[in-house]
Order: C-alpha cells, then sequence, then structure tokens
C-alpha cells in the first residue's frame, strides 16, 4: 500500500490556517495537499457511521464538531490562498508584465486558475487602459463576449448556448459592505463576503443585495 506523503489531522489544518493568515505569502503545500484533506474527511466520517458500541455520544459529537471545524478551515484556507493568488499574483503579473513569476506555491489547479485571471487582467488591459494611453477609446468589449470566446475555444458547440444561459440566471456583482454567510431558498450557502469581494451570484439573490444597496452590478455594457 503507497504510504501518504503527508499526514492531514486537525491540528495541521489549524495550523496551515494560522499561517495563511499571518503570512503575506502563498505558504506551499503538497501537490495533493486536498485528495489528502478529503481522506482525512472520509475517515471522520466513516467513524461516525461504525455502529459501536464503545463509541459514547460525547465522542460522537467531538467527531461531528471536528468534521464541521475541518470543512469551515479548508474553505478559509481556499478563500484566503484564492484572493492571495488573484491581488498579489495575477495582478502584479499583468500589470508588470513580467515573466518571471514564483508559482512554485501553487497547486496544479491553483495554476489554472492564476492563468485564467492573468489572461482577463491582460485581455481587460489591453482594451480599456492601453488604448486610453495611446490616445484610443477603449474597446467595447463585454464580459460576456470575452466569457463567449473562452467558451467556443474549449466548447465551440456548447459554449454559446452556455453563456447565455449563465447570463440569465445569473449576475455579477461587487460587494459595497461585508455580508455575512447567509442561506439561499433552496438551502445552498453563500458567503460571507467581504467589501470590495466580487461574485457571480443567482439573478434572484443578487436583486435582493442590490435593492438593499449592498452590492452593485458589475455590466459588461
Amino acid at each position: 500500500m503507497e504510504t501518504k506523503e503527508v499526514n492531514v489531522t486537525y491540528e495541521t489544518l489549524f495550523e496551515l490556517l494560522k499561517r495563511e493568515k499571518d503570512m503575506s505569502d502563498l505558504q506551499k503545500l503538497e501537490p495533493n495537499f486536498f485528495n489528502y484533506f478529503v481522506d482525512y474527511l472520509n475517515e471522520k466520517k466513516n467513524m461516525l457511521d461504525k455502529k459501536d458500541s464503545l463509541f459514547s455520544n460525547d465522542e460522537r459529537k467531538n467527531v461531528e464538531n471536528q468534521i464541521n471545524n475541518a470543512k469551515r478551515m479548508i474553505k478559509e484556507i481556499y478563500d484566503r490562498r484564492e484572493k492571495k493568488i488573484l491581488i498579489w499574483l495575477a495582478l502584479q503579473k499583468s500589470k508588470t508584465k513580467s515573466h518571471v513569476m514564483d508559482t512554485s506555491s501553487l497547486l496544479e489547479n491553483e495554476k489554472r486558475l492564476f492563468n485564467e485571471i492573468v489572461k482577463v487582467l491582460d485581455s481587460f488591459r489591453k482594451d480599456i487602459i492601453d488604448k486610453i494611453l495611446d490616445g484610443m477609446y477603449p474597446s467595447e468589449v463585454t464580459i460576456e463576449k470575452k466569457e463567449t470566446l473562452a467558451n467556443d475555444a474549449s466548447n465551440p458547440i456548447s459554449g454559446n448556448e452556455s453563456n447565455k444561459s449563465e447570463e440569465r440566471t445569473s449576475k455579477l456583482v461587487r460587494f459595497l459592505y461585508s455580508v455575512p454567510k447567509f442561506v439561499g431558498k433552496e438551502l445552498e450557502e453563500y458567503g460571507p463576503f467581504e467589501e470590495e469581494d466580487i461574485a457571480n451570484l443567482p439573478a434572484e439573490i443578487a436583486k435582493v443585495l442590490l435593492d438593499k444597496g449592498r452590492v452593485e452590478e458589475i455590466k459588461g455594457d
């Protein structure tokens, strides 16, 4: 049986979250860290599924709390890493056009996120500020059109249809104030969101937040 390179525990999750909070740099993780977390989570769930008479109610409650807290920690770890990728890496690369960026701390899926963000930032920077500095009017290229191009490249048949469907059912918004976690009508969880966060939300939920003045819609036009 293959031996794991890392042993994810409640304590290691707590320590990693603390480092991500305290350090401005992205912390280096094992390449399969998220897979190891899933294994840890499933082990805890399997403990709850066992019909063991020696497993007391207090012990069961403790495991349930560990599962819930572990989920909260892994989400906050991901959120903080995502924000660092956007602010410190992708934005800096797009601004400086540097070809020398240290991405060694990125996991493989985070590298894909980084590359896609850089593409979007570069595209809008070229269409707006670069043209303005050259004395030209900015291009009227909407977010939706750029998404269509991206979808067409990966799925030339269904790209336009999926983009139109998403446009009808969701809105891209920027948060003007912090909003705590809330639940949608299907009991799905959203947030929490901080001021200046950007999120793609179902149209109904976005409308409620817009009416309350908590967000503003980001329109391509």
